[in-house]
């Protein structure tokens, strides 16, 4: 089938390991980093927030009340899911390229205006915060389809998993930039001005500067996504867009051959014979099709379910984690430390878990994805997110005893790490691979949002529900949706060692394709002769 392979594409597949592959994982990376950064820098500023702007009298530091507190973490989630959606979408109508430099200017923009309110009131801080949260999730959305979509289309079957995966691993950066810009941001203002704790004195322990350190670590998100904008917009459209969506088979030919130095041969024959074989076969088809279900519908099922599943699980972990090392006693209670202490405190508690178990859980996945297969990584994370998560809940009472807290880190560190050696990289990856060329975004786009539906479940369902039902509980409902994420793998295909063309079914297209400009060959060769 590899013979038969449109010359362009083949040369992608077997092409070595180089250094333009390098550059697209930094190029489509970096918006990823930005994503991290953005998403999650939010929780380290929450409880600022609260003291800055909702004062409580002397018994108290301020806090969000719980609906602020949910919408401010929450908002950018709404929009990150339309995003998905939409970009989506859109990167398979108008190309990866040039929807790639839009969601781009957009989290800029917004990263910046989030750190500036219009007026001094609680009420307006939050509106405009929330205002921009939102449209910097739509932003960051787009960011999902289009990186893994560009990365797998961009690299070579031997290493494709490894080079996806790592486009994703940049979040684990991400989370960790986050950390550091509060740590850093904090350390300054406290150095440079003073406060007493809060117990001392509940009005001088919040200074007035500490607004600003909020908004310094919301608006650090738009550098890293303005440094590699100029790179993004010299990154030449997907050879796969080119040939197989918008059949320019001479333009894929020019955009690979400087890419990989290397000179190709322009098929434009073979191209409209492959659009022509697809019309006559029915090939063309579009999502909202019976021809679709029956060939991709549980697949796209499996990675929409995974997912949304992970994701319940994954967030509600990742944004309550300053509330579970209170719990544990992990970080000080707030009213024994200043504002920019709590900040410096919690920025520092989150930079740990995310440099010891996340980070070097996506790069396991990196490393060892076209070795053990999507399946394998992402069956295996599952297991042991539940297994964890109920060594975590059934003896909850005994974590909670002086002397124990060590253990509860470690596990809960470890289901950290399994997550991201398991299926939060491997539901990134799969989905940019199983599906046509013409519906790859869009099919990436709707299992990610399938999976930000999941993140806002588990963002809004765990505020109220550990007030309801308590944190243990919440911790076996986690293991249960762990449990199904293990069930619904079983849908989803592996992908390892095949090009992206033989996965989705679009070789046997390309196949017939052959067949019929032979037929047409031998044809004219006989009227010749004749």
């Amino acid at each position: 089938m590899a013979k038969e392979q449109l010359k362009v594409l083949n040369a992608l597949d077997v092409a070595k390991t180089q250094w333009y592959h390098f550059t697209a994982i930094v190029i489509a990376g970096m918006g990823f980093f930005t994503d991290a950064y953005d998403l999650f820098c939010i929780s380290l500023v929450t409880k600022l927030l609260g003291r800055v702007y909702y004062f409580e009298g002397n018994n108290k530091p301020g806090s969000l009340p719980q609906n602020v507190s949910a919408a401010i973490n929450g908002v950018a989630f709404c929009g990150t899911l339309a995003g998905q959606l939409f970009f989506g979408w859109l990167g398979d109508k108008m190309g990866r390229k040039r929807v790639y430099g839009m969601t781009l200017m957009l989290m800029v923009i917004c990263s910046l205006a989030s750190g500036l309110s219009f007026g001094k009131d609680p009420k307006t801080v939050v509106a405009t915060l929330c205002f921009f949260r939102f449209w910097l999730g739509f932003g960051i959305g787009g960011d999902y389809p289009l990186s893994a979509t560009i990365m797998s289309e961009y690299a070579n079957k031997k290493t494709r998993g490894a080079f996806i995966a790592a486009v994703f691993a940049m979040q684990g950066f991400g989370i960790l930039a986050g950390g550091a810009v509060a740590i850093i941001v904090s350390s300054a203002f406290k150095a440079m001005y003073p406060a007493p704790a809060f117990d001392v004195n509940p009005i001088l322990s919040t200074v007035p500067q500490a607004d600003y350190v909020w908004r310094i670590i919301l608006m650090f998100g738009a550098l890293p996504a303005l440094l590699t904008y100029y790179w993004r917009m010299k990154m030449p459209e997907t050879a796969r867009y080119t040939a197989l969506v918008a059949k320019n088979a001479k333009q894929a030919a020019a955009d690979m051959s400087k890419v990989l130095q290397v000179d190709i041969e322009a098929e434009q024959e073979k191209v409209q014979q492959l659009g022509h074989t697809q019309r006559a076969n029915g090939n063309d088809f579009g999502l909202f099709t019976t021809r679709f279900l029956r060939r991709h519908g549980l697949h796209l099922l499996g990675t929409a379910v995974t997912w949304f599943l992970l994701d319940i699980a994954y967030y509600s972990q990742n944004l309550f984690q300053k509330d579970i090392f209170t719990a544990i006693g992990w970080i000080p209670e707030a009213k024994t430390m200043s504002a920019l202490e709590e900040v410096y405190k919690i920025a520092r508690a989150q930079t740990l878990i995310a440099l010891c178990s996340s980070v070097p859980g996506y790069w396991f996945t990196v490393a060892l994805i076209d070795k053990i297969g999507r399946f394998t990584i992402q069956l295996m994370g599952f297991f042991f997110m539940t297994v964890f998560m109920f060594a975590l809940a059934i003896p909850y009472h005994h974590w909670t005893m002086d002397g124990n807290q060590i253990g509860f880190v470690v596990m809960y560190s470890l289901t950290f790490f399994f997550a991201n050696f398991g299926p939060n990289a491997t539901t990134f990856v799969v989905p940019a691979e199983i599906f046509p060329a013409r519906l790859r975004s869009t099919c990436h786009g709707i299992s990610a949002a399938a999976g930000k539906a999941g993140a806002m479940v588990g963002a809004f369902g765990f505020l109220y529900a550990q007030n309801g039902i308590g944190v243990r509980n919440v911790l076996l409902l986690l293991g249960v949706a762990n449990f199904f994420g293990m069930m619904f793998t079983f849908l989803v295909p592996e992908s390892k060692g095949k090009s992206l063309e033989e996965i989705s079914g679009e070789a046997e297209e390309e196949t017939s394709a052959n067949r019929e400009s032979a037929l047409e060959a031998g044809l004219q060769v006989q009227t010749v002769s004749a």
